[in-house]
C-alpha cells in the first residue's frame, strides 16, 4: 500500500507543478510582452519647378494614423542650376547636378533602408509648358531622369508631370497639415481630429503658374469645380485652379514682350517696373521664345537679337502695364469669377501665401499679417528707388531677382486684389509665410502625404519574454507531463479499485 501511495503523491505533485507552470508561463508571456515600433519610413520628393529643382526628404512612423502617414520634413536641398525644362536641348546633362544633393540624402537616410525608400519626381508648370511646346523633348528629359535614378540605391517610383489642379491641392494639403488642421495630439498624446477647426486657403506663386485653393462657403453649390480629398479618414471638397503662364517668371516675360510691342523702338525699351538707372540687354528668345508669349511675338522675331531695357522706376505706370496682363472684362462683373472668364467661388476664411508670394514680400521687408495700405506704401516706396539704392536695401542682393521685385509686387497686388477679389477688409486674412517649424510650405509635402495613403502600414512588432519556439516547446512538454501524470493517477485509481474488489472476494470465500 505504501508503494502505491508514494507514486501517487509524486504524480499529483508533478501534475500540480505542470499546471502551475503552464499558467505562469502563459501569464508572463502575455503580460511581459513589449510592443516595439516598426521604426521610421522615408520618402524623397523632387520638386522639379520651372526655375529650379528642390529635393525634400520626409520621414514618418511605419505604423500610420487612419491610413495616412504622420510625415515630417528632415532635409531640403536645392539642386544647382536651372529647372529641368531648361535642358530640352541637352537632356543628358541634367543628371550630373543631382549628384551633390543625392549624396547628402544618402547620408541622411540609414543605408539599410535605402532600397525601401521611395523616390518621386513631380514636375510642374515649366514641364507642362515644354510638353505643350515640344512633347518629345519633354519625354527625353523625363527619360534621362529615370535613367539616372535607376542607378541610385533608392526605389525610384517614376518622374511625372503633375497637373495644375494637383499642384494646387497638394499645396493646400501641406499648408493645412503643417498648421495642425488635420491632426492634433490630445492630453493622452494620441493623434485626434481637431474639433471644429477651420482649414486655411492656399496661395502658391511659382515661376510658370500660380494656384489658388480653398474650401468654398457652400462646397455642394460649387461641386463641379471642387476636388474631393480624403485624409486621416475625413473628406474635403477643395476648390482649386491653376493659372498657366501667370507664374512670376512667365508673367514678367509677357510684360517685357508687351513693352517691346508698345515701343516705337525695337532695340531700346523703357521698363517702368525696373529700377531707375538699371539697364540690361536680353535676347528676344529669353522673353519671346516662351509658349506664354507666343501671341505677343513680333513679326520680325529674331531669337538672338538683343533688346536693351532701361529702368524708369515708375510704380504708377508699372501697375498700369501689369493690369494689361489680365483679362478682367471676360468676367463681366460676375462675383463668382476671377479673370480670363474663370469661375471662382468667393474667397473664404484665412489664407497662407507661400513660395513667390513670400519671397517678394520679404524683399519689401514685409511678412506675416499686415494691412493692404502697408503693402501699397511699401511697394510704392520700393519701386521708387534707384538701382544703386536697392543694393543697400536688400539683405541678399542678386541682380536677376533684385531688378524684378517691383514687377513681382505689382503683379501680386493685381492678382490678389483685382483677380482674386481680396480687399482692404479681407487682405489681413492672408498670411505670407515660408515655412512652419522646419518644414517648407510647398506642394511636395502634400504630394508625399497623398502618396502615403497608398503605402501599406506595418504592424507593431511584439517582443516576447520567451521566443515562440521555446514557449511552444515548454507548453508541449508541461502539457504532456500533466497528461501523463493524470493518466498515471487514473491507472493507480483503477489498480487500487481492482485490488479492493479482489480482497473483498477473498474475504467472502475464507472457510470458517
Amino acid at each position: 500500500r505504501m508503494l502505491t501511495r508514494t507514486p501517487s503523491v509524486v504524480a499529483q505533485v508533478f501534475l500540480f507543478l505542470s499546471i502551475v507552470l503552464v499558467i505562469a508561463i502563459a501569464v508572463i508571456q502575455i503580460n511581459q510582452q513589449q510592443i516595439l515600433s516598426p521604426g521610421l519610413k522615408y520618402g524623397i520628393v523632387l520638386d522639379a519647378g520651372s526655375s529650379r529643382t528642390t529635393v525634400y526628404v520626409y520621414e514618418w512612423p511605419a505604423e500610420k494614423e487612419n491610413d495616412t502617414g504622420v510625415v515630417t520634413q528632415t532635409f531640403k536641398c536645392n539642386v544647382k542650376g536651372p529647372g529641368i525644362s531648361s535642358y530640352e536641348s541637352s537632356p543628358g546633362a541634367l543628371a550630373k547636378p543631382f549628384d551633390d544633393c543625392l549624396n547628402k540624402v544618402k547620408e541622411r537616410i540609414p543605408a539599410h533602408l535605402h532600397k525601401n525608400t521611395s523616390v518621386y519626381l513631380g514636375a510642374t508648370a515649366g514641364m507642362r509648358l515644354l510638353r505643350l511646346q515640344n512633347e518629345s523633348a519633354a519625354n527625353e528629359v523625363l527619360a534621362s531622369i529615370q535613367n539616372y535614378f535607376r542607378a541610385q540605391p533608392f526605389e525610384f517610383r517614376g518622374a511625372q508631370i503633375i497637373t495644375g489642379p494637383e499642384e494646387g491641392v497638394y499645396g493646400w494639403i501641406t499648408a493645412n497639415y503643417l498648421m495642425g488642421n488635420f491632426l492634433e495630439r490630445n492630453l493622452w498624446r494620441t493623434w485626434v481630429h481637431p474639433y471644429r477647426k477651420e482649414t486655411v486657403g492656399a496661395l502658391d506663386l511659382g515661376g510658370a503658374s500660380t494656384q489658388i485653393s480653398f474650401i468654398p462657403e457652400d462646397s455642394q453649390e460649387h461641386f463641379n469645380s471642387t476636388l474631393q480629398v480624403k485624409l486621416y479618414g475625413y473628406d474635403y471638397n477643395v476648390y482649386t485652379h491653376s493659372y498657366q503662364c501667370y507664374g512670376r517668371d512667365e508673367a514678367e516675360k509677357r510684360l517685357l514682350a508687351l513693352l517691346l510691342q508698345k515701343s516705337n523702338a525695337s532695340s531700346s525699351v523703357d521698363n517702368p517696373c525696373y529700377p531707375q538707372n538699371y539697364n540690361t540687354s536680353l535676347t528676344m528668345k529669353y522673353f519671346s521664345g516662351s509658349l506664354c508669349t507666343q501671341s505677343l511675338r513680333p513679326a520680325n522675331y529674331y531669337p538672338n537679337q538683343l533688346v536693351n531695357f532701361q529702368g524708369t522706376g515708375d510704380p504708377g505706370l508699372c501697375q498700369e502695364m501689369v493690369s494689361l496682363l489680365f483679362n478682367s472684362s471676360a468676367c463681366r462683373d460676375r462675383e463668382d469669377c476671377s479673370f480670363n472668364g474663370i469661375h471662382q467661388p468667393k474667397a473664404k476664411g484665412n489664407f497662407v501665401a507661400f513660395s513667390g508670394f513670400y519671397y517678394t514680400l520679404n524683399a519689401l521687408n514685409l511678412s506675416g499679417h499686415f494691412s493692404l495700405g502697408d503693402f501699397n506704401s511699401s511697394m510704392w516706396f520700393f519701386c521708387s528707388q534707384s538701382w544703386a539704392q536697392l543694393q543697400f536695401m536688400l539683405p541678399k542682393f542678386e541682380e536677376i531677382y533684385a531688378r524684378s521685385y517691383c514687377f513681382s509686387a505689382n503683379f501680386i497686388y493685381y492678382l490678389l486684389v483685382h483677380a482674386y477679389n481680396f480687399n482692404a477688409e479681407t487682405w489681413p486674412q492672408i498670411h505670407f509665410q515660408k515655412q512652419v517649424g522646419n518644414s517648407s510650405i510647398a506642394w511636395s509635402l502634400g504630394y508625399m502625404l497623398s502618396l502615403t495613403n497608398m503605402i501599406p502600414a506595418e504592424g507593431k512588432l511584439i517582443q516576447l519574454p520567451l521566443k515562440p519556439p521555446l514557449f511552444a516547446g515548454l507548453l508541449v512538454f508541461l502539457t504532456a507531463t500533466a497528461l501523463l501524470c493524470l493518466l498515471f493517477l487514473v491507472y493507480l485509481c483503477f489498480v487500487s479499485h481492482n485490488q479492493k474488489n479482489v480482497t473483498r472476494v477473498e474475504h467472502v470465500f475464507i472457510p470458517e
